[in-house]
C-alpha cells in the first residue's frame, strides 16, 4: 500500500523524533533499527524508503535535539530577565535532567560517544554545540566578547560535565552532590 508523499514526510519526522529521543535515552548503539521503527509506528522495512542508513538517522537526529535545545535555552533565556544564566544553570544541572537523558540534551547524552561517530554527526554536533554555545556567550557577563566567550565554554563544560558524572554514578547522594556543588561553583 502506497502512502502519500504528505504521509510519509510525517512518517519520517516520526522517526526523527523518535529516534531522536532513543538515541539520548540507550545511546547510538543502544537501539536498533527494528525498534526505532517500532516505536515509531512503522515497520522495520519502510526504514531505507526514509533514510540511507542508521548514521545518517543520527546526524539527523541531533539536528533534531540540539534544535530543541535552542529553542528551550531561548525561552528560559528569556523569561529569566536581567541575569539569565544562575535559571539556565538550575534548569541544565538538576535532578529533572539527569533523570530523563531521553528529553534532556544532546551534548550530556551522547556526547561521549560523537567522536566515534560519521563526520555528518559530528558536524551536527559541532553546529548544535556552537548553537547552545552563542545562547549561553549572551548570558554570561564579561568586560570583552572574548571573555564571555571564554566563560560561556568553561560554563558548558561544567554543565555537561556534571551532568555525566552525576549520571555515571550509582550513589545517589554523591550524584546529588555532584550536580548541586557544580551549580553553585558555575552560578558564583
Amino acid at each position: 500500500m502506497r502512502v502519500s508523499r504528505e504521509q510519509a514526510a510525517l512518517n519520517r519526522e516520526r522517526v526523527i523524533e523518535h529516534a531522536s529521543h532513543l538515541f539520548r535515552q540507550h545511546g547510538f548503539d543502544g537501539i536498533g533499527v527494528a525498534d526505532l521503527m517500532k516505536s515509531a509506528g512503522l515497520t522495520h522495512g519502510g526504514f531505507y524508503g526514509h533514510f540511507p542508513s542508521k548514521e545518517a538517522l543520527a546526524a539527523l537526529t541531533c539536528e533534531h535535539a540540539f534544535a530543541q535545545a535552542q529553542a528551550r535555552w531561548s525561552r528560559l533565556l528569556a523569561d529569566a530577565g536581567g541575569d539569565p544564566l544562575p535559571a539556565l544553570i538550575e534548569h541544565y544541572v538538576s535532578p529533572r535532567h539527569r533523570d530523563d537523558p531521553g528529553h534532556g540534551c544532546a551534548l550530556s547524552s551522547l556526547g561521549a560517544e560523537a567522536h566515534r561517530r560519521s563526520p555528518a554527526v559530528r558536524r551536527a554536533f559541532q553546529h548544535g554545540l556552537s548553537g547552545l554555545l552563542d545562547l549561553l556567550t549572551r548570558a554570561v557577563r564579561g568586560r570583552s566578547a572574548a571573555a564571555r566567550r571564554r566563560k560561556a565554554l568553561a560554563t558548558l563544560a561544567g554543565m555537561v560535565g556534571a551532568v555525566v558524572l552525576a549520571r555515571a554514578v550509582e550513589d545517589r547522594a554523591l550524584s546529588d552532590e555532584i550536580l548541586a556543588a557544580t551549580a553553585e561553583a558555575l552560578v558564583s
